[in-house]
């Protein structure tokens, strides 16, 4: 799978797992350690955010330009942003 990063969900129960070499993020339950689900996101991917509320994952799909946004209750991608070259590393940022 060539395993690059690894991101929990916010209540533990769910390991994502992205890869630079494959198409796919393996979704994994944590508690039966079970493949779930494979998310087709094209050429790779790097760094995973959790949404603070919980309710998304962003996946940054490093080779296409883009970042994903994944669903995390039905487990599909609802959304894309173009984000240059190459996107990795993915934080939140607020105002104070």
């Amino acid at each position: 799978m060539g395993a690059n990063r690894l991101k929990f969900t916010l209540d533990g129960k769910r390991a994502f797992v992205s890869s630079l070499r494959g198409a796919d993020l393996a979704v994994f339950d944590v508690g039966t350690r079970q493949d779930v689900k494979r998310i087709k996101l094209g050429r790779g991917a790097a760094g995973i955010l959790m949404q603070p509320d919980g309710s998304r994952a962003y996946v940054a799909c490093s080779p296409d330009n883009y970042v994903a946004v994944i669903d995390l209750k039905t487990l599909e991608i609802i959304g894309q942003i173009d984000a240059g070259q190459e996107p990795d590393g993915l934080a939140w940022a607020t105002r104070q």
